[in-house]
């Protein structure tokens, strides 16, 4: 599943935060676009926590319920289900618990992709960067969702399209299939072959 994202996601989080009463900023491209809360390297900033220190930089005070409806709507684009994921989905959900790990910063946002996708396998699991406080590829990322899951490690397969954030699962001991290895419509033959202890 794929979402597209707003070519100026400022502009549109301006347009958002607008209709609901907040005053943006002049300089608003300059004000989102620069950092003003320092994170560890792999965790995850809120995009609702960025955008609120972003406005306040600038003198203006809004509370984070406003912002996270205004940032939903903004990056409420259309969905586009991949080739070949309702059958890999099946096929995952006859072999055990099937979630969701995704980079996202904007709290709600994968739950609202994922409604709009309407896929007729329900999830065990949807981890998301936001949710869990780390980014992919770290470690505790993929710690998070087999926890999530019920699965050790060793027994997570987790299936992405970048080699270097989803590759990192990797690392952990967990297997990555990577879509440019095993597309989607192939992952089915995949996972029925692959070997389990």
């Amino acid at each position: 599943m794929t979402a597209e994202r707003p070519v100026a996601p400022w502009a549109a989080a301006a347009e958002e935060l607008v209709t609901r009463g907040v005053s943006v900023p002049e300089d608003w491209e300059e004000a989102y676009r620069s950092s003003h809360v320092s994170v560890d390297r792999g965790r995850e900033l809120s995009l609702v926590e960025h955008t609120q220190a972003a406005l306040a930089s600038r003198g203006v005070e809004t509370d984070s319920d406003t912002i996270q409806a205004a940032l939903l709507a903004a990056f409420d684009g259309p969905v586009e289900v991949r080739e070949g994921a309702p059958d890999a989905l099946d096929t995952a959900d006859a072999a055990g618990p099937v979630g969701i790990l995704s980079n996202c910063s904007l709290p709600g946002l994968v739950e609202q992709t994922l409604s709009r996708a309407a896929f007729d396998v329900s999830l065990d699991a949807v981890v998301t960067s936001v949710g869990c406080g780390w980014r992919k590829p770290h470690d505790k990322a993929f710690v998070a969702v087999a926890d999530a899951l019920g699965v050790g490690l060793d027994s997570l397969v987790h299936v992405g399209d970048d080699p270097r954030t989803d590759g990192g699962a990797r690392t952990t001991d967990a297997t990555a299939v990577l879509l440019d290895d095993v597309p989607l419509t192939e992952f089915p033959a995949w996972l029925e072959g692959a070997a389990w202890d």
